[in-house]
């Protein structure tokens, strides 16, 4: 979703500035315009830049944190995760320049579920690539993606790799990435 609205922070908190990566903190009082909400953050601008700032402060910017993901009932105990709640996660991650989250953009090469046998659990291991190579958003990308894995049900470990083979092309965008775009 799309939008800009004018808020102020009522509270502290700590923003990924855009696009170097870095953690910055936002003290309360910042003015700030929300540009973006999707996958349940926020892409910002106040006076000292870009920001993305997590969901979970969603609050101190005066909007409503996201629902639970689906499927976000209580697994069984040492149940696997379901691969498809995992998507459904990986699916509300996206670069805070692009509308279209990384699964339709074609950045996601992989994604494999694995018992852990010292630990118990269940870990899944993500590969993953950037639209371009100087992408500075591409570790906080790579952390949000691991954020919300981790949120499903069965995950006890998360790991997302980026990788650069195979290079990404447009032709690697889903057709309806392609429609959000206007390449189609």
């Amino acid at each position: 979703m799309t939008m800009t609205k004018e808020r102020t922070l009522s509270r502290e908190v700590v923003a990924t500035q855009i696009p170097s990566g870095e953690k910055q903190i936002l003290p309360a009082g910042t003015r700030l315009a929300i540009h973006q909400t999707l996958g349940g953050s926020f892409t910002v601008q106040s006076d000292f830049g870009l920001f993305r700032i997590d969901g979970r402060d969603a609050e101190a910017i005066g909007e409503k944190a996201a629902a639970a993901p689906a499927g976000a009932q209580a697994a069984v105990k040492g149940a696997a995760p379901d691969p498809e709640a995992v998507w459904a996660q990986l699916r509300q991650v996206f670069d805070p320049e692009i509308p279209v989250n990384i699964v339709d953009l074609g950045l996601v090469y992989s994604m494999d579920v694995a018992a852990l046998p010292d630990e118990g659990g269940h870990g899944v291991n993500v590969a993953m690539t950037l639209t371009a190579p100087g992408c500075g958003m591409g570790p906080a990308i790579a952390e949000d993606a691991k954020n919300k894995i981790l949120l499903v049900p069965g995950v006890s470990a998360a790991d997302v790799r980026i990788t650069w083979d195979p290079p990404w092309n447009q032709s690697m965008i889903s057709e309806e990435g392609k429609m959000k775009l206007g390449l189609i």
